[in-house]
């Protein structure tokens, strides 16, 4: 099985499955003939066990560990409930100053900010925010469009200036030339904004770089 086949049927981007293969996690074997990589059913099941424990937010490290027997799923697992303990307890507390609040009866302008927010900054200092997701998934997003337009804006550029001196002075290029031309500048800019609509799918999908979650 291709990799084609196996992004469709997994549900990972063909980065990511790449990713687990670079940290060891999968070797799947290759056609002697063109390289291709060749997947087995056997690394169909492993890329959805990765895949389910990515979603528990198992790290990279553990699922190393775990790969190599030098780490039990039950332990891995038993990690997994104290962190969702640590987290239930925090949100526990965000409910609380919420129910605090309405109790008061208090409206925007009229909150203790003051007693609030030493609550909040506790909790931001544990490293527990509401909002951290969704920050980050607009700084991906802003990053990746202001590096294709940086990229495309190049190509753009040689585009117009041959376009203004094939339209306006009066020696110009052979047109099957300049149609070449336009062809092999459109086509990098056309890739990278194709990788832009990927990427943007992947972040608001809620895949993350994997290289990030170590």
């Amino acid at each position: 099985m291709l990799i084609n086949e196996v992004e469709n049927i997994v549900g990972l981007s063909k980065k990511s499955i790449r990713f687990y293969e670079e940290n060891g996690l999968l070797s799947p074997k290759r056609k002697e003939e063109n390289g291709y990589r060749i997947y087995t059913e056997e690394d169909i099941h492993k890329l959805k066990v990765i895949k389910f424990l990515r979603e528990l937010d198992v790290p990279i490290r553990e699922l190393n560990l775990l790969n190599e027997g030098k780490l039990t799923l039950e332990k891995c697992l038993k990690a997994r409930i104290d962190k969702i303990n640590d987290l239930e307890e925090k949100f526990l507390k965000v409910k609380k100053l919420c129910e605090e609040i309405i109790n008061e009866k208090l409206e925007y302008n009229d909150i203790d900010i003051d007693k609030y927010f030493i609550n909040i900054r506790v909790l931001n200092k544990e490293g527990f925010t509401m909002h951290k997701n969704k920050s980050n998934n607009r700084k991906k997003i802003i990053g990746a469009t202001i590096s294709t337009l940086l990229f495309s804006g190049i190509f753009i550029f040689l585009i117009f200036v041959i376009s203004y001196f094939q339209f306006t002075e009066s020696e110009n290029m052979p047109w099957f030339v300049y149609v070449f031309l336009m062809i092999i500048l459109l086509l990098p800019v056309l890739a990278v904004l194709y990788n832009l609509v990927i990427r943007i799918k992947e972040i608001l999908g809620g895949e993350e770089d994997e290289a990030s979650k170590y």
